[in-house]
């Protein structure tokens, strides 16, 4: 009996220490984003703080590689944050792992490790992220973010986008187009992350979860650099 307990635990150890590894490597996934996030917004020329300040949430994606990607099989890995709120007019909440696919965008990265940085500007964007898998340009409307201290000369992009996207690469910040590429919430790694079963929508609008440790710095980044949601009050009803 003993020697069946014993064996039983030999193999059972690996099984834990690899959930432990994977555990580290979602909390890895948002302390990069968080690192991403806070370099973006000290850049001289970057995230125009209006639309910072329009945006109902944030998606970071940390060095997304060319080969990262395969026909329908790989994909790039970050972090959805959300203004907390019916109206996402509160504080800024718990993240949502989330996982970005598509062949276009690597042929569009030169074989470069590139972050990308997108904001979700009205309701209708974040919930369509929250329900379902989004290929961006067709089940929600995508474009290159302007960047610079102001969005001014760029009023029709801004109006017309429901995602708006950035890139970062060998230092080099650009607004870049995903059209083509999807977004989805990564269910596993939510899992491994919160320990329990939760969808992006429990995470980020029900408050099943709290902000977890790994994640009180980027959150408290948010608050700093964009306290109070400016969007025209009528596009959040």
């Amino acid at each position: 009996m003993k020697t069946f307990i014993v064996c039983g635990l030999l193999v059972l150890i690996p099984t834990l220490a690899a959930w432990a590894i994977d555990d580290e490597r979602e909390v890895d996934r948002v302390k990069d984003a968080e690192v991403v996030m806070k370099e973006v917004l000290n850049i001289p020329d970057d995230i125009p703080q209006e639309l910072l300040d329009k945006a109902e949430c944030v998606i970071v994606l940390p060095s997304v590689k060319k080969g990262a990607f395969g026909v329908g099989a790989s994909y790039g890995r970050g972090i959805m944050v959300c203004r907390s709120g019916q109206h996402y007019t509160g504080k800024w909440g718990a993240p949502a792992l989330y996982a970005l696919e598509g062949v276009s965008v690597g042929f569009q990265l030169g074989g470069q490790a590139t972050d990308f940085v997108l904001l979700v500007m009205n309701p209708k964007g974040a919930q369509s992220l929250l329900y379902s898998k989004v290929k961006l340009g067709a089940d929600a409307s995508a474009a290159a973010g302007p960047k610079g201290r102001t969005a001014e000369g760029a009023t029709d992009i801004v109006m017309n986008a429901e995602i708006l996207s950035y890139s970062r690469s060998k230092g080099l910040f650009a607004g870049i187009s995903l059209e083509g590429s999807t977004l989805r919430s990564d269910g596993s790694a939510n899992e491994k992350l919160y320990g329990k079963k939760l969808t992006a929508k429990e995470i980020i609008r029900e408050g099943k979860a709290g902000v977890p440790a790994c994640a009180s710095e980027l959150v408290s980044l948010l608050d700093a650099k964009s306290p109070v949601n400016k969007s025209d009050p009528k596009s959040l009803e």
